[in-house]
């Protein structure tokens, strides 16, 4: 069994019968999948253009497919940005890449960060998970001494949730290190008592 395919095989075996189990579902299409998973890259415009082929290549690492560049769609005088000037980079992953690169999230990634106590699960309302990364020297593809400037990543994993619970159990069955729901109950508190 390749490394790409354990996490599908887990999600095939074992996620799907425990969600039928726990939610009921009599139909297979009812049952929460993931659908693919986005990565974005926000760069300066101002910066020179060696920052933007930078993120490229970084982004390619650690995804294993090349990014598309995004282009401001018109100009903000305020932002000094120009209508054309490249902002960011992106990448859509779906099939083997995706339960790839979740793996290596899952499993290598979130838990490198530096006093790690799990994932806030704050969902967007429709199931899909979005979290930012400020720093991806957490990625093992990357080299601590090749990065020029220190850049972020933000990614969101789209599934087939129809509710946030749905989409929660789906990720924590498949291994992602949220914080417990009562620790972050608690914080939440603290934040706005402060």
């Amino acid at each position: 069994m390749s490394s790409q395919n354990f996490i599908k095989e887990h999600y095939d075996t074992k996620v799907v019968e425990a969600l039928k189990k726990s939610r009921g579902y009599t139909n297979v299409y009812q049952i929460p999948r993931i659908e693919k998973v986005v990565l974005n890259m926000g760069v300066s415009a101002l910066l020179d253009k060696g920052v933007m082929e930078e993120s490229v290549k970084n982004m390619g690492l650690i995804t294993g497919q090349r990014p598309i560049k995004t282009i401001a769609k018109k100009s903000i005088a305020n932002f000094k940005l120009r209508e054309e000037m490249p902002i960011g980079v992106k990448v859509t992953l779906r099939g083997e890449r995706m339960w790839d690169f979740l793996l290596r999230l899952i499993a290598v990634a979130l838990p490198s960060i530096r006093d790690f106590r799990g994932i806030p699960s704050k969902f967007d309302g429709n199931g899909n998970f979005s979290l930012g990364v400020t720093d991806i020297t957490i990625f093992p593809e990357i080299s601590v001494d090749s990065i020029k400037r220190q850049s972020g990543l933000e990614f969101t994993i789209v599934t087939s949730a129809n509710t946030d619970e749905e989409g929660y159990e789906l990720l924590d069955l498949l291994g992602m290190p949220f914080r417990k729901r009562e620790e972050q109950d608690e914080t939440s508190n603290d934040e706005t008592a402060a």
